[in-house]
């Protein structure tokens, strides 16, 4: 592909040249070639952009009938460029593109239509009897929101925030990921496109320094950040000394629970989709794989058929399952994970290599433990790339304990013929969202985590809540 070179950012509705000198360079985990490049700012054109977002807090106070059209003439653009979109995405991540074109355009144009048709019918201000009087309770926007998004779905990832801030009358600062700041670019031409106010959007690229400032920044209201735990929790604890409200959707380490009716071959293309998307840099996925006792082996088997038929390669290519790591040091990080699950004892069934006809990329073929006990690191920590690891249950009481036996708590699945017995498990485990014989993320319900996955919920009614905050106007002796 073309190298995309950019040495502006966008800000106040306009295309600026930012003050620092410094470079981020994009490659491509596939070519291992640079693709294009991008500032790498720091808090002086953080601050800029917030500026321009407080200064654009008049959004607040459009219609929010009106705000709705500006959101469905920025999904119609969207539509527009969503081939290229979707395959700048590939090319920057390595996200399948099958997949990529599910998981970026369609959720971005379906969500700003989703979040305006809430904003044209929100009841935004009622009256309340009270027992002194009248009160008024009204829906107002949170103010300046700062979106620091992943690299691993930085288009989806991102319009679970923007939408329902734009709809709440909120204004923003977006940083993207280093890694995939090239598509967050096509995002800002998008937004002029449709006309979306000036300063309502701004998007400012680059690493720790630029969003440390956006999270320091006095003037930004709130924080929404997806990413790693580890970066959640120190976000999190300056949120609560600066008292500014934060949600956060961070990492996990879900079970999937194989039932003795369950049939993996029948639900193959689910399994690996809950299991193995996104070549497992997925927070949801379900990376550990409970097993019954009693059908052990052939359930290993089944699961090793399955994902050793998984074709690796060119993410732009529509017959590949999974494409490379995002990074080289993501796919050393991986490596680490397999070198430990070796150690402990765990044995490999498939995969645990870089495949041999990979000559560049950071690719590493789809990879099953066998014989892994819940207290081995490679079930414990989230590895964030294609690593199954299968643990054996004695019963579905203990299938439960060993599934809700994590910090994590962000899903799950169970693998079953008996749906009550899937709804009957599902109830028990202690996550924010669940799968039965497979997971999809449902855009109109609330998606997010419990202990350690994060705090808050996005998407559905609940994802606009997180961008208001209820006023009480009292009117006594007004009944």
């Amino acid at each position: 592909m073309e190298k995309r070179v950019h040495d502006t950012i966008f800000v106040g509705g306009r295309w600026v040249t930012p003050v620092t000198g410094r470079v981020i360079s994009i490659v491509s985990p596939a070519t291992e070639e640079v693709i294009g490049q991008v500032p790498d700012c720091g808090a002086d054109d953080v601050g800029r952009a917030v500026a321009a977002a407080r200064a654009a807090s008049d959004w607040s106070q459009v219609d929010p009938s009106e705000r709705a059209s500006v959101m469905d003439r920025f999904a119609d653009e969207i539509d527009r460029i969503a081939g290229d979109l979707d395959t700048l995405v590939s090319s920057e991540m390595g996200m399948p593109i099958t997949l990529s074109r599910m998981a970026n355009s369609v959720v971005a144009s379906t969500l700003l239509r989703y979040y305006a048709g809430l904003a044209r019918s929100l009841q935004w201000e009622e009256t309340r009897a009270g027992a002194m009087g009248a009160t008024v309770v009204r829906q107002e926007a949170v103010g300046v929101v700062g979106i620091i998004v992943p690299w691993n779905f930085p288009i989806s990832l991102l319009f679970m925030k923007l939408p329902a801030a734009l709809a709440a009358g909120c204004t923003t600062v977006i940083k993207p990921s280093p890694e995939t700041a090239l598509s967050a670019y096509m995002i800002a031409e998008a937004a002029a496109a449709a006309g979306v106010p000036e300063g309502v959007i701004n998007i400012v690229t680059g690493g720790v320094e630029a969003g440390q400032a956006l999270v320091e920044h006095v003037a930004v209201d709130k924080i929404a950040f997806t990413g790693s735990t580890a970066v959640g929790r120190t976000i999190a604890a300056r949120c609560g000394e600066l008292l500014k409200p934060v949600t956060l959707e961070l990492g996990g380490k879900s079970a999937g629970i194989v039932c003795e009716d369950a049939d993996l071959f029948a639900s193959a293309e689910q399994f690996v989709a809950s299991t193995l998307v996104n070549t497992g840099q997925t927070c949801y996925a379900s990376t550990r794989v409970l097993a019954p006792r009693s059908r052990y082996t052939e359930t290993v088997e089944a699961i090793t058929a399955i994902v050793a038929s998984l074709r690796v390669g060119d993410p732009l290519d529509a017959d590949t399952h999974l494409g490379p790591l995002v990074t080289e040091r993501q796919r050393d990080r991986v490596e680490g994970y397999i070198a430990a699950g070796r150690s402990a004892g765990a044995r490999i069934t498939t995969g645990g290599v870089r495949p041999p006809d990979a000559a560049r990329g950071w690719f590493i073929a789809p990879t099953v433990f066998a014989d892994v006990d819940n207290t081995m690191t490679i079930a414990r920590e989230e590895i964030f790339g294609p690593v199954l690891s299968v643990i054996a249950y004695d019963d579905i009481d203990n299938a439960i304990a060993i599934a809700n036996d994590s910090e994590f708590g962000l899903a799950g699945t169970v693998w079953t013929a008996d749906e009550q017995r899937a709804l009957d498990i599902a109830r028990r485990i202690k996550t924010g969202t669940f799968g039965i014989n497979g997971y999809l993320l449902d855009l109109w319900a609330p998606f997010g985590g419990v202990k350690s996955s994060g705090l808050g919920r996005e998407l559905g009614p609940e994802g606009l809540s997180a961008y208001l905050h209820s006023k009480s106007i009292y009117q006594p002796g007004s009944l």
